[in-house]
């Protein structure tokens, strides 16, 4: 960041100066701006042309969730105080909500997998903030249909009720979880050789344990951030009491006795004196395997503690962070909080070290705002040496006259105007008041020397397609609706622009001048040689050019309706709209309906060789998710290059080669959205809402980012949607909320053990109100020498999306079986190191499990499982799937390879207040079929019927007596009733928590829709791999084949391992020990149907 890169092109004019005063985050208009998250509707027919505007900011005043317009007429909320300058506009609008059900409040964001009706307490109101209420209008109908509706104003989500508030300590020694396993002897296997069944029911002794996503009494969870170090919430039930060795059951064959100041639950099972299960029903009780423990505490989440770094709670629990000095886990979070002294520790560990980085990451709506810095010309203080930015960790010596970095360790000297006393702490005693000093997130105000242009203008330019498919599918109407309703959510003032053309075999621009009388369409028949007609004349002022605009937008499908060209000129468009903007940069947004078949970036069909590749064996496969050649690479350079963000919406229903197409937007920071199969019927309240939420969420204009780390650290590598043009930074014409990058760390020296070393992320972005402003990032984290604290303070989520990130960038270079056997070798290799060196149990039958990293087996599992892993299934869905992954947020990362799945049929017999009921283990087991299920992924709702479901359940929820009369293209209505309003309810909610439009998808048993439901359940035993309790038992005979036997016979022994008990006592190492009854693993498959006889649990105890 020491040298701002210029991006080409002629210097703009001069622009009025922004605010200087400007707050990016006030509460006020933060809570304002999540008033629109209801998006369970369709958008309506019309929208207001004209409403009053905010004064010019950085940031729109609003902005909005996925979700529904006003309705006409309707006159917009605006927040009060001073604009943010990250945090685009949206006019509060959505269904009303039934009185009988509390409004959320202002601002209200909960996390992917936050159960919606938690009772908290409401915390202290951040400055600024109002109080705010919504009564629905009587009689008022939601549905998720094509029906009008009559949004409303107003706050949209219920104060908390009580926030669970805790003090951290340090990590201490802390009672673990485990289970336990029973020896099998080493023999050679591969994980294809394992064959059996799911699980069959418990016995009787094991039902008594209710199932932790049992509706009533629930077993305790794990502590929220996953290691036993921390303390519990005080919101949290206890672990069970132990079970004496009494009541342990007999049959616990080949199992060690319970550890010291630990309690064990016993499954019994019942096995033969050569290994063989006895006739009987299977004893496994699948509830007791590791699986995502559903936590209904909120957290108050300090990032510092006794001037030591807080471990953060998981990505996918709901958290209120309080910056005491490291900045919020949800715009940067490691993979481990303790760093490793050595390269060599950490190639031991098995484990990666990274980092997520999403700068401009949604805060929670009862966090503190953003504080923006503003030191005028001078500028932010900043290390001579490394260009760090000042941080709470640079120390400041010799009275204040000079400062340490603490990147770089260089001496400096304290500017003149920014020097300040120290205290006796050896602080400056402005430390508490300057932010820069005491927080580890701030917003700087960029001084001119950090432009090299006047910031650009925010201009958007739309460019739809007009062929015949795209005419005849309704996707060219669609698109026409979407922008004109959204057209009043763009910032308004002088510096938005807007343009808009259309194209087919040829590239048709339309003049939107206010003197001519109507639109004039401008037309560029040359595809091969594109040239553009005059900016000024196609690209003009939003506030000129409304009335045309929506008139044009209007007219567009009827002007068509009667096109039989087939052919289509996408790469020739694109270069058309670019060479339009190409003088100050923007975003294009695109949508597409066929293959590009002519002029500049043309493409052939390569889906029927996809289809023969892939059926084969995929030993060609992966080379069709390559690009099919370099001239959209090529444009896609240029188009970074002059800050042009691109964004496609695919709107298709044949084979579009998603591969070379997503070129474009993954270099210029853009995004691919992809309907397939199209449907008008269906889709055109998700393109509308996508849209809405594209130009109306947090976005930075021509930013550039760049890591530094302490030394002794060093960047590796940048993953996600970018461009690189240097090795150190990353350019990126556009940046939004959603983006998030991951940044690889090495070692280049030896680091101290019990030091800090510091990450620090420096983002300098254009506002879309023209505003220069630096991010920075700062995260300090201990460094230790010990394997064991890397394990303890692992974090599950985080290390998943890096595994899943690197995954998915392998898949276009290697065969899937490849890639999938690398996934699970790598499991391999990271529980092994912690069997190995870190678990000082005496039998070498165990499998066991670190705390914080209990449910990776279960992840990895999904991951082989998943669309860009399995065998089957169409390439444009695996290149999309590759391009989503590529910039996936932690959080929804999760999300996407391990879905939520609830029973939607009984919602209406639930007694208590919570919205969503609970999660359902992705088990065929769970699945009855007189039961209706609901799987959400983030990116689809799937509603599964079973063939059985009562007929009056069919009429509450669809309003038909039998699934056949359910239609094909599904659209889901509000029908007055309970159970209908709890589902509508429902997935309102569900669309929040992800902000996303999900799109709903009807599944039926017997029918591809069933099959696509259950390649989602990746806890059976599939085409597409072994079934969880099988890959458990892989797991554990791979890693008893890589522990040395006579460290096994040593461990038999009583021995010591490589880290001595009194570094480690046995109750701190682990979490789960899964013992699993000897079995012959060369069996025929019928014989190992029931070979899984039995699983101790040891839980932990309170110390």
């Amino acid at each position: 960041m020491a040298t701002p890169v210029p991006p080409p092109g002629p210097p703009r004019p001069n622009n009025p100066p922004p605010n200087p005063n400007y707050n990016p985050n006030n509460p006020q208009s933060l809570s304002d701006n999540m008033q629109n998250l209801n998006l369970n509707r369709p958008p309506p027919p019309s929208m207001p042309t004209n409403s009053p505007r905010p004064s010019t900011t950085p940031f729109p005043a609003s902005f909005s969730r996925p979700g529904p317009p006003p309705p006409p007429g309707a006159a917009p909320v605006r927040p009060g105080g001073p604009p943010p300058p990250s945090f685009p506009p949206g006019r509060p609008s959505g269904p009303p909500f039934s009185q009988s059900q509390p409004s959320p409040p202002l601002g209200y964001r909960p996390p992917p997998n936050f159960p919606p009706n938690r009772q908290m307490s409401p915390p202290p109101p951040p400055p600024g903030a109002r109080p705010g209420g919504m009564a629905p209008p009587p009689g008022a109908v939601m549905n998720n249909g094509p029906p009008k509706f009559a949004p409303q104003g107003g706050p949209r989500f219920p104060p908390p009720a009580g926030i669970a508030s805790q003090q951290l300590p340090p990590p201490p020694v802390g009672a673990p979880t485990a289970m336990g396993v029973s020896r099998v002897p080493p023999q050679p296997q591969t994980m294809h050789a394992l064959l059996g069944s799911s699980p069959r029911s418990p016995s009787p002794a094991v039902q008594q344990q209710r199932s932790p996503f049992a509706g009533a009494a629930q077993p305790p969870p794990v502590s929220p951030y996953g290691s036993q170090p921390w303390s519990m919430q005080p919101n949290q039930v206890p672990p069970p009491p132990p079970i004496s060795q009494s009541q342990q059951a007999p049959g616990t064959y080949g199992m060690p006795p319970p550890m010291p100041n630990q309690s064990m639950t016993a499954i019994s099972h019942t096995v033969g004196q050569t290994g063989a299960p006895v006739a009987g029903p299977s004893k496994i009780d699948p509830n007791q395997i590791p699986r995502p423990a559903p936590d209904s505490s909120v957290l108050l989440h300090e990032t510092r503690q006794r001037n030591q770094a807080n471990p953060p709670p998981p990505a996918t629990s709901d958290y209120i962070v309080r910056d005491t000095g490291n900045c919020s886990p949800r715009n940067m979070r490691c993979t481990i909080n303790q760093i490793p002294c050595t390269a060599d520790l950490l190639t031991t560990s098995g484990m990666q070290l990274a980092l997520l980085v999403q700068p401009l990451g949604l805060p929670h709506p009862s966090e503190e705002p953003i504080q923006v810095v503003d030191l005028a010309e001078t500028g932010p203080l900043r290390c001579s040496r490394c260009k760090g930015y000042i941080n709470p960790f640079m120390k400041f010596i010799d009275q204040g006259s000079q400062f340490i970095c603490n990147l770089c360790g260089f001496t400096d000297e304290t500017p003149r105007d920014y020097h300040c006393n120290l205290g006796p702490d050896g602080r400056r005693r402005d430390a508490d008041d300057r932010p820069e000093l005491c927080r580890g997130m701030v917003e700087f105000v960029a001084p001119k020397e950090y432009m090299v242009r006047d910031p650009m203008l925010a201009m958007y330019f739309f460019l739809i397609d007009v062929s015949m498919n795209a005419i005849q599918t309704g996707a060219t109407a669609a698109a026409c609706s979407a922008i004109s309703q959204v057209i009043s959510d763009l910032p308004e003032g002088p510096r938005t622009k807007v343009g808009i053309a259309t194209f087919d075999c040829t590239i048709h621009f339309y003049n939107l001048k206010r003197a001519l009388q109507q639109p004039l369409m401008l037309i560029v028949p040359d595809i091969q040689d594109v040239y553009t007609p005059l900016e000024t004349d196609v690209i003009v002022q939003l506030s000129e050019c409304r009335q045309h605009l929506e008139l044009l937008l209007d007219s567009i499908p009827s002007m068509f309706q009667d096109n039989k060209t087939a052919d289509s000129a996408f790469g020739a468009a694109v270069k058309a709209a670019f060479l339009a903007m190409k003088s100050n940069g923007g975003k294009l947004l695109v949508f597409q309906s066929v293959l590009p078949s002519v002029g500049a970036g043309a493409l052939s069909a390569r889906e029927a060789e996809g289809r023969t590749n892939t059926s084969v064996g995929e030993k060609e496969a992966h080379k069709l998710l390559q690009p099919a050649d370099k001239a959209l690479e090529s444009m896609a350079m240029e188009l970074a290059e002059y800050q042009v963000c691109v964004d496609i919406f695919i709107t298709t229903q044949t084979y579009m080669d998603i591969a070379s197409i997503s070129v474009i937007p993954r270099i210029t920071g853009g995004q691919i959205y992809y309907y397939y199969p199209f449907s008008a019927v269906t889709d055109n309240a998700k393109i509308y809402n996508d849209l809405r939420w594209n130009i109306t969420r947090p976005l930075g204009f021509e930013a550039v980012m760049r890591v530094r780390c302490s030394q002794g650290l060093q960047v590796n590598e940048y993953r996600g949607n970018f461009c690189k043009r240097i090795p150190t930074d990353v350019d990126l014409p556009g940046i939004d909320s959603d983006k998030t990058i991951m940044v690889t760390i090495k070692h280049d020296d030896k680091l101290q053990d019990g030091s800090e070393c510091v990450f620090q992320c420096a983002l300098l972005y254009t506002t879309v109100y023209g505003q220069r402003r630096i991010r920075v990032l700062t995260l300090a984290l201990p460094c230790t020498s010990m394997l064991n604290n890397l394990f303890r303070t692992a974090d599950l989520d985080t290390q998943f999306a890096c595994i899943l990130k690197q995954a998915a960038s392998e898949i276009p270079s290697s065969s899937l079986l490849q890639v999938r056997e690398r996934l699970t070798d790598r499991c391999i290799s990271i529980l092994c190191s912690y069997r190995k060196f870190c678990a000082t149990v005496t039998s070498s039958g165990q499998l066991i499990l670190p705390e914080t990293l209990k449910l990776l087996p279960l992840y990895i599992l999904a991951l082989t499982k998943s669309t860009g892993l399995r065998t089957s299934g169409k390439i444009d869905e695996r290149s999309y799937w590759i391009n989503y992954v590529s910039s996936v947020s932690t959080a929804l990362a999760i999300a996407l390879v391990y879905p939520r799945m609830l029973a939607i049929h009984n919602l209406n017999c639930k007694d208590d207040a919570s919205l969503c009921p609970p999660a359902i283990p992705l088990s065929s087991e769970h699945i009855s079929d007189e039961g209706i299920y609901l799987l959400e992924n983030g990116e689809d709702c799937l509603i599964y019927v079973g063939n059985s479901v009562d007929s009056d359940i069919l009429n509450k929820l669809f309003g038909v007596p039998s699934i056949d009369e359910i239609p094909t293209q599904f659209v889901l209505q509000q029908l007055d009733n309970p159970l209908s309003k709890r589902l509508n309810d429902l997935i309102n909610e569900i669309r929040r928590q992800r902000c996303s439009y999900l799109r709903l998808k009807l599944c039926k048993k017997g029918e591809p829709s069933g099959m696509l439901f259950f390649s989602y359940i990746v806890e059976d035993k599939s085409l597409n791999g072994l079934s969880y309790v099988e890959f458990l038992i892989h797991i554990h005979r791979q890693i008893q084949m890589k522990i040395p036997k006579s460290k096994a016979k040593m461990a038999v022994a009583g021995g010591e391992s490589e880290v001595s008990e009194k570094e480690m006592t046995p109750w701190e190492q682990h979490s789960a020990v899964i013992s699993i009854p000897r079995f012959d693993y060369n069996a025929a498959s019928s014989l190992l149907h029931h070979s899984h006889s039995g699983f101790r649990i040891t839980c932990p105890i309170s110390l």
